[in-house]
This record gives C-alpha cells, structure tokens and sequence, in this order.
C-alpha cells in the first residue's frame, strides 16, 4: 500500500495519453549530427534521445552507420533519420540555409552547458568523433561551441551523453 501524498511512478498506458500518439514525420527544428562516428552503440543512443526530445538524428551515408542505426532502433518504429554523403558540404549548406550550428567540444570562448539557452531556431549539434572531437574544418563552420564542464580526471563524456544533454537543454527540457 502506498502513503497518502508519496510520489507514484506512471504507468505505461498512462505515459502512452500523454506523450505524442506516433512517431513524427520531421520536426526539423533540432538536429543531432554525430557526423564522425566511432561507435555504432552511441548511434542507437542518440537516436532514442532525439524521439525523446523531438529532434532528429544526422549521419554519415555509410553501410555500417545504416545498419548501427537500425540496430540501435529500440523503439522499433520508423525514426526521423537523415543520410549525409558528405558531411562538410552539408553543414555548409545548412548554414547558407540559415541554420544556427552549434558544435560540442572543448575550445576557448565554449558556452557552459548551464548557460546554453533552449534553441529559438533550426539548430544542428555537431558532435564530434569519440577520440578526435570535431574536426576543425567542421568546427570553423560553427556560430558557437558549447562545453560541459567537468569535475573528474576524464577529458570529455561519451557522445553519446553528451549529445543527450546537449538536447535535453536546446530542447528547453533542462
């Protein structure tokens, strides 16, 4: 039995009313773009983390990141996915179009992640390779880095959470 006024975790079917009814088409509005990927297992990651915050997810055009990404699908619907054959000239084109990109890495003049306002355009996150970060053809492209500051003796997080938190705050869900 539970105390009057104790905290109460939802259940599935009442977590299904509140949230969207199905998968979107598109939103279009924020981007994750894990153009240099490493891992197929911070692939899947993301890709959960986009449908959680209405984003979609950017990858490279490559047999082994299609096959990460369906792997990695947990959902097990259709997600928004879009395919890049060359990652550089993407972004270019995204910016021409009016695109803000962000790019999250470690540089002077960073953002603090605390500081990070939630996304009032179409924003693309630029997250780097796991051990190389963004490279700095793609980072001179950015309007702005955001970093997340860090206490312990590692470098960086995993993409995969970094990207996560990244979102969660362009999202204004943080």
């Amino acid at each position: 039995m539970t105390e009057p006024g104790a905290p109460r975790a939802r259940s599935r079917s009442d977590l299904r009313r509140q949230r969207r009814p199905r998968s979107h088409r598109c939103w279009d509005h924020l981007l994750l773009a894990p153009l240099w990927p490493k891992h197929d297992a911070n692939l899947g990651t993301l890709l959960r983390t986009c449908d959680a915050v209405g984003a979609c997810l950017v990858v490279p055009r490559e047999a082994w990141v299609r096959r990460a990404v369906e792997k990695g699908n947990t959902l097990r619907r259709r997600s928004c996915v879009h395919r890049v054959p060359d990652p550089l000239r993407w972004l270019e084109a995204q910016r021409r179009a009016g695109s803000r990109l962000l790019a999250v890495e470690l540089a002077d003049e960073a953002i603090r992640l605390g500081d990070l306002p939630a996304a009032r355009q179409r924003t693309v996150v630029l997250l780097g390779h796991e051990s190389d970060g963004v490279p700095p053809e793609a980072l001179a492209l950015a309007d702005d880095v955001v970093e997340i500051p860090m206490i312990g003796t590692g470098l960086s997080l995993n993409v995969a959470v970094a990207g996560s938190l990244v979102a969660y705050k362009l999202a204004g869900m943080l």
